[in-house]
This record gives C-alpha cells, sequence and structure tokens, in this order.
C-alpha cells in the first residue's frame, strides 16, 4: 500500500468526526468512508453509526465555531473559563465601547444611574485623551499619520477603558469540539451569575438542533448535584491578602538540572519542550486591573482563579496617572460617588460586578508549569502589551530566573515608552 496523507475540510463536524472514529473499527481508508457521506448524505452516514458508539474520543474530532454577541464582560470571561479554550474576543484596546448596550440585572434606577456615568465619563474620557495624547507624544519626522492617529486612539482605549463597567456589553467567539463544549456548558449552567445560566442554556440548545446526534447527553441529579457545589466553590475568588506581586516555586529543581543545556541555550522565540511540565510549577499571586486581566485569563496554559471583581481592592493607579490634571481630578470624584452608589445596591457581590468599573484591581492567582511560565512572561512583557499587565510579566520573568538557576530568559526589561506599533496591530479590508 502507497502511504498517503488527506486533508479533510469539506464535512461538517458530526460526520468528520465519524469519519476518524471509523478507524478504530475499520481498517478501511477515509477515502472509502468519504464515499458513503458524499453519496448517502451526513444524515444518513451518522444514523448508520453515530448513536452505537457514544464514546466521548468521537465528539472530541467534530469542531465547531460558537459566536456569542451581546453578552456582559462577565459572560465572555466564563466562556473563556476552559483550559482548551479557543477564540476570540473584542478588544477594548481597540474598539468604542460607547455605542454598547450596558447590562442592569437589577433593572433598578439606582443601577441605571451607575452605568450610565460610567459611560459618561467613558466618553468624556476619550474626547479628552486624545487631543492630550497629541501633545504629549507629538509624531515624529518620518511616521505615517494613518498609524500614529490609529495608535494615539488606542493610548486613549488603553486608558478609557478602566472605567468602562463590566456590564458593558461584548462579543466573543468559541471554537470548540463537540466533547468540549458540553463538559464547560454543563458548569456554566450552574454558575452563580443568571446571565452565565442563560447563555449556557441557549448555546446548548443550539447545538442540539445543529448536532442532534452529539447532544443526547442524559442528566443524573446527583452529577447536578455536585456541579452546583463545584460552581459554587470555583466560580469566583477574592483574596484581600494579595497585595503585591508574590511567587511560590514548586519545581524540582534536580530534575531540571538533566537538561540543563535545554535551559540555559533556549534562543529567542523557542519553547521549551512540554515535557518539562513534569517537574512542577511556580504559582504567581498579584493584584492586576480586570481589564488587563481579561487578556491574562487567555493564557490557557496556566491554572488560574477567576477574579471576583470588586472595589475592595482599589483603583489601579496606573488610569488615573494617564489622566491630565483636570481630568484626574474628575476621576476621583467619580470613583469615590460610584463606590458609595455601588455599595448601596441591594445585590450579591457577583451580581455587583455588572456596575464596577474594568481598572478596579482583582486578586490574581495562577499556577504555571515552567514552559507556561516562560511563555507568559516573554509573551506579555513585549512593549505593545498593556502596561498594567506587561510590569507584572516582567516580574513573572525576573522571578522564574530568580528561581531556576542559569535558565535563559528573552522577556522584554525594558521601560514602558511610547510605541506607535500599536496603530500597526489591526484588521483592515484590502482594497
Amino acid at each position: 500500500m502507497t502511504r498517503q496523507i488527506i486533508i479533510v475540510d469539506d464535512v461538517a463536524p458530526e460526520p468528520n468526526a465519524m469519519l476518524q472514529a471509523l478507524y478504530s473499527r475499520s481498517p478501511k481508508s477515509v477515502t472509502e468512508h468519504l464515499e458513503q457521506v458524499k453519496k448517502n448524505g451526513a444524515e444518513k452516514f451518522m444514523a448508520s453509526y453515530y448513536v452505537g458508539y457514544g464514546h466521548k474520543s468521537i465528539g472530541d474530532c467534530g469542531t465547531t465555531s460558537i459566536f456569542v454577541e451581546n453578552v456582559s464582560m462577565l459572560v465572555a470571561k466564563a466562556v473563556q473559563d476552559w483550559p482548551l479554550y479557543s477564540g476570540q474576543e473584542a478588544s477594548t484596546r481597540y474598539l468604542d465601547m460607547s455605542k454598547q448596550e450596558v447590562l442592569d440585572p437589577l433593572g433598578s434606577a439606582e443601577g441605571r444611574a451607575i452605568q450610565d456615568e460610567w459611560m459618561r465619563f467613558y466618553v468624556h474620557a476619550l474626547e479628552t485623551l486624545q487631543p492630550a495624547l497629541k501633545a504629549r507624544f507629538p509624531i515624529k519626522e518620518g511616521e505615517k499619520e494613518t498609524l500614529y492617529d490609529k495608535a494615539i486612539k488606542a493610548r486613549a482605549f488603553d486608558i478609557a477603558r478602566g472605567f468602562l463597567p463590566a456590564g458593558a456589553t461584548t462579543y466573543a467567539s468559541w471554537h470548540t469540539n463537540l466533547r468540549q463544549a458540553h463538559d464547560h456548558l454543563k458548569e456554566m449552567r450552574h454558575h452563580p451569575l443568571e446571565e452565565v445560566r442563560e447563555v449556557a442554556k441557549e448555546i446548548v440548545k443550539s447545538l442540539q438542533a445543529k448536532y442532534g446526534s452529539s447532544f443526547l447527553h442524559k442528566e443524573y441529579a446527583v452529577e447536578e448535584e455536585y456541579l452546583a457545589k463545584s460552581e459554587s466553590e470555583f466560580a469566583y475568588f477574592d483574596d484581600l491578602s494579595i497585595k503585591d506581586f508574590s511567587y511560590e516555586v514548586r519545581l524540582d529543581l534536580d530534575g531540571l538540572k538533566k537538561h540543563g543545556r535545554l535551559l540555559t541555550e533556549r534562543p529567542p522565540k523557542a519553547e521549551l519542550h512540554h515535557r518539562f511540565r513534569q517537574y512542577g510549577d511556580i504559582v504567581f499571586s498579584f493584584p492586576l486591573d480586570f481589564g488587563s486581566y481579561r487578556d491574562l485569563q487567555r493564557q490557557r496554559s496556566s491554572v488560574q482563579e477567576m477574579p471576583l471583581l470588586t472595589t475592595r481592592h482599589g483603583f489601579h493607579p496606573w488610569y488615573l496617572e494617564q489622566l491630565t490634571p483636570e481630568l484626574k481630578r474628575e476621576a476621583l470624584e467619580v470613583l469615590k460617588a460610584q463606590e458609595s452608589r455601588i455599595a448601596a445596591l441591594s445585590a450579591s457581590d457577583e451580581v455587583k460586578q455588572y456596575y464596577t468599573a474594568m481598572g478596579y484591581t482583582v486578586a490574581v492567582k495562577m499556577s504555571c508549569s515552567l514552559p507556561s511560565a516562560v511563555y507568559i512572561a516573554e509573551l506579555r512583557s513585549a512593549d505593545t502589551v498593556h502596561p498594567t499587565l506587561r510590569v507584572e510579566a516582567q516580574r513573572m520573568g525576573d522571578a522564574i530566573k530568580a528561581a531556576v538557576p542559569g535558565i535563559a530568559m528573552h522577556h522584554d526589561t525594558s521601560p514602558g515608552t511610547w510605541n506607535i506599533k500599536r496603530g500597526a496591530q489591526d484588521i483592515v479590508r484590502k482594497e
């Protein structure tokens, strides 16, 4: 027989998964099974095989893309809170969010007043910041004006997004296999936030309509009870003792010594071999604004707590430091008044998150294997990363160097500067 490499990307997820599963029961080439799909149609092909073979691994082989639109930042985080998450989200660093609906789950005059005030100041800040930033960072000779203007806008968004409430709506995509979709949604339907539970149910309903053979799972009361208990303990995390950057090394340094050359001779951009994960981890803890946590959370190689967004940890000072003196005075007055209004709301801490601005800091706790820690430190220390996250990534890189003797680290330790490269980080339609 002649060796063959066959790429199949024009078959729907369920029959595609079944084509792969048949390898375990039939020594025939996939080309023969493809002929059946083309001849009889995907539905008849699935009816012939799928129902009688319910192993979860089949669901791993069929993928789909789910687009979740006009949901709060909190729902986007819940969807992304999964080790195998793949997808994208609308970026508050590049997009004007002033036209987005802002959710008021309490449906009260007090709640609406809080959201309206955040958005009023967000718009006001954007209008004030752009001319102020142009005066602070004038265009240099040889720089393209279009890129410069985009970079100025991006910087203004970087600052103003600190005043966006988590109830502001966004867009998120989720590319997943069918098994992971089921497993994650099973947890999401027990989430403490009603909006998350509703979105989970809507996604399941849509998947059942689209992939009838794959979403026939039974529910068992004892399992549902356990899932509810798990979500009540793990849905959100808070720790007021996390006030500064700290780390705990839980690495097998003797084991790492066996691969000393791979650690000391690693060139820039090369990633550590995944088997280094067997030598333990490093636990990092630090305060970070929720806006930047949204970016960090998508580092799926680490195990992260989902921090509760409150006003208790204070507002990240970076956002205030970037404002003009007059705008800073206004911001401090707004923050003081808004904190009192949020505290007076008759709602749980979880629901109060909707009314809390994303510039407030949260308690971050993340466990990283060595490959994960190195990757995150080097990626997130780049000079185009949001400044509040960048400084924590730099600290991570320094901590890794201190923890692992001789390790080659390539994180960017340069101080934060104005960078026009932000203007080039765009997706534009070709003319």
